[in-house]
C-alpha cells in the first residue's frame, strides 16, 4: 500500500509539472489564449462610452465593429471568443474595462446558456489557466478548479510535444495565426465568401436547446449575474439574437426563455438573426463577410433606436460589400 501511494503521489506530481510547467499546444490552444488577453488590454485602453460585442465566435464572425463603431460614433471592441472559453473566466478578465456609460451587445450562441457545470470543468481553457494563470482559478468555483487541474490526457501531452517543435522553429505560432484572422478591433476577417464551406454548410442543422435547459442552464446563470452586476454600474448591456440557419427550429418559448435574462434591453431585430445558409461561412454563428456587414448595419441601426442615438450612414467600401449578401 505505501508503495502505491508513493508511485501515485510521483505520477500526480509529475503530471502536474508537465502540464503546469513544460508541455502546451502553442498552435491549437495558445491562439485562443493569446486572442483572449489582446481583447482583455483593448478593452482596458478603450475610452467610455465604448461598445463592446461580447459572445461567443458570433460575436467576431457575425458582427464587425469596423461597421458598427463608426455608426454609433463609438470606440468598439469586438470582445468574443469561441465557446470552449469559459464566460466564467472571460466575465472575470472584462468586468474592470467596464464602465458606466459603456455599451455591452450580447448576441449569445443558445448552447451558451444551456451548458451545464459539468460542461464548463471539462472546457479547453482549464487547460490554459493551469499553463499561464493559475491566479485565476482563485476566483473560480471548486468544480472549475478540479477541472483545470486534471485538464489534461495522454493525448493532450502528445499533441503539445507535437506542436512544440514546430512553434519553436517559427513554422507557425498563435501571434501569425491571430494576425491572419482579426483585425485590430476584434472582427474575424478571413471569412470571404468565396472561400465558405459548402460541405459544412450543406450538413444537418444543429439541434438547439429547449426553453427547459435554457433556464436550468449554468450558463444562463453566469450570463443573469454579469447582466446584473454590470447594470448595477451603470453598463447598458443589451442581449440580441445570435445568427442561425433559416428554418432553425427555435421555440417561442426558448425565445422567451433567452429574453427574459435581459428583459426589456433586448434587440429583436426583424429577421431574428436568420439567414440563408448560403450567407453563411462555415457553421450557424459564421456569416460571410457581405452578411457580416449588412448584419452589423441592422444591429447599429436597431442600437441607435434604443439608446436614442443618432446613427452615421456606414461607409459607402462597406455598403458596396454589403450588397453581396442575399
Amino acid at each position: 500500500m505505501r508503495r502505491l501511494l508513493i508511485c501515485a503521489t510521483a505520477s500526480l506530481a509529475l503530471y502536474l509539472v508537465l502540464f503546469g510547467l513544460v508541455l502546451e499546444r502553442p498552435l491549437s490552444l495558445r491562439p485562443l489564449w493569446l486572442e483572449m488577453m489582446q481583447k482583455d488590454a483593448r478593452l482596458a485602453s478603450l475610452p467610455s462610452p465604448k461598445l463592446v460585442i461580447l459572445a461567443g465566435s458570433n460575436g467576431p464572425y457575425s458582427h464587425s465593429c469596423a461597421v458598427m463603431g463608426p455608426m454609433l460614433g463609438m470606440a468598439c471592441e469586438n470582445a468574443g471568443i469561441a465557446v470552449g472559453m469559459g464566460l466564467d473566466e472571460i466575465f472575470i478578465r472584462y468586468a474592470p474595462a467596464l464602465h458606466a456609460g459603456d455599451v455591452v451587445y450580447m448576441p449569445m450562441e443558445l448552447e451558451q446558456y444551456a451548458m451545464s457545470r459539468a460542461q464548463y470543468r471539462a472546457l479547453v481553457d482549464g487547460a490554459l489557466m493551469l499553463r499561464h494563470d493559475r491566479a485565476m482559478l482563485r476566483h473560480l468555483p471548486p468544480g472549475r478548479v478540479l477541472g483545470a487541474l486534471f485538464c489534461c490526457t495522454l493525448a493532450d501531452g502528445l499533441e503539445a510535444i507535437a506542436e512544440m517543435p514546430l512553434a519553436a522553429l517559427g513554422v507557425r505560432n498563435g501571434k501569425t495565426i491571430l494576425a491572419a484572422e482579426y483585425d485590430v478591433e476584434g472582427d474575424r476577417v478571413d471569412n470571404d465568401l468565396a472561400k465558405a464551406d459548402k460541405t459544412l454548410l450543406a450538413g444537418p442543422a444543429r439541434v438547439e436547446p429547449s426553453a427547459e435547459e435554457i433556464e436550468a442552464g449554468y450558463g444562463t446563470k453566469l450570463i443573469a449575474r454579469f447582466v446584473a452586476r454590470e447594470r448595477a454600474k451603470g453598463v447598458i448591456v443589451i442581449g440580441g439574437w445570435p445568427t442561425e440557419f433559416s428554418g432553425a427550429k427555435i421555440s417561442s418559448a426558448t425565445r422567451a426563455a433567452v429574453k427574459r435574462v435581459y428583459g426589456h434591453w433586448f434587440l429583436n431585430l426583424p429577421g431574428q438573426s436568420l439567414y440563408p445558409r448560403r450567407d453563411f461561412f462555415n457553421s450557424e454563428d459564421h456569416l460571410a463577410k457581405p452578411c457580416q456587414f449588412a448584419h452589423s448595419m441592422a444591429v447599429a441601426d436597431g442600437l441607435a433606436k434604443m439608446l436614442g442615438r443618432a446613427v452615421n450612414a456606414p461607409g459607402a467600401e462597406m455598403v458596396d460589400v454589403a450588397r453581396a449578401c442575399s
